[in-house]
């Protein structure tokens, strides 16, 4: 899953990002007002970390402007502030959610899986499709036959993110966008190095290769 971190404090920002990172999303930082608004519109994020107090322009027109041009993404909204309005101009300006500053990064990370379950209509800690079980805490898969193990990042990403969209044709480039962050290499063609490393845990019925089109995730039949 990949996310935009927007975020103007020098130390918490980078520090946010990291930590992101190693909870498995590929996290484009960006500190301004008008980055995020040219990022947001021209990548499709699966979730976006908005603090409202930019040096710019207002995190709240951000969203706003997002909104107005069409982009649905789910956006949490990130402030030190604790004013009662603007959690309703928030959730008016099309917040999903809103978390205060100071907070527990852990609340953070179950706030912004929430948002994607809810956006991908999921429940639950796991994903669990196709006798597989994905576990986002510890990114690990447990095949149909109980074997646990453990992925890499990448690997992480991309089973998550198929799983999520199961039964879609994904091609390439639509897989690089979501896993990837911007400074990462998006070579496209290695998506299909880790769609072989997957398939060498998962057997090759899951993932289905679609000639010139992409690659789905299906149920066994």
């Amino acid at each position: 899953m990949r996310l935009l971190l927007v975020e103007d404090d020098p130390k918490l920002g980078p520090r946010l990002a990291e930590d992101l990172r190693g909870k498995g999303f590929a996290v484009d930082l960006v500190s301004t007002g008008i980055d995020a608004e040219f990022m947001g519109d021209e990548i499709p994020y699966d979730v976006v970390i908005l603090d409202l107090g930019l040096p710019d322009i207002s995190g709240l027109d951000v969203l706003r402007n997002w909104r107005r041009n069409g982009k649905t993404q789910a956006v949490l909204i990130l402030t030190a502030r604790d004013d009662w309005q603007e959690r309703v101009d928030g959730f008016q300006a099309g917040a999903d959610d809103y978390l205060g500053k100071p907070f527990h990064f852990e609340e953070l990370i179950e706030r912004v899986n929430a948002l994607i379950r809810r956006t991908n209509h999921k429940v639950g800690t796991s994903l669990a499709a196709g006798g597989i079980s994905l576990d986002e805490r510890k990114q690990t898969v447990t095949t149909e036959m109980g074997q646990e193990y453990q992925l890499t990042g990448t690997e992480f990403r991309l089973l998550r993110y198929m799983m999520m969209h199961q039964n879609e044709i994904l091609s390439k480039t639509h897989l690089t966008e979501h896993i990837y962050d911007d400074v990462s290499d998006k070579d496209s063609n290695v998506i299909e190095v880790y769609i072989r490393r997957l398939r060498k845990i998962l057997g090759d019925e899951l993932i289905k290769t679609k000639r010139g089109q992409g690659y789905v995730f299906e149920e066994r039949s």
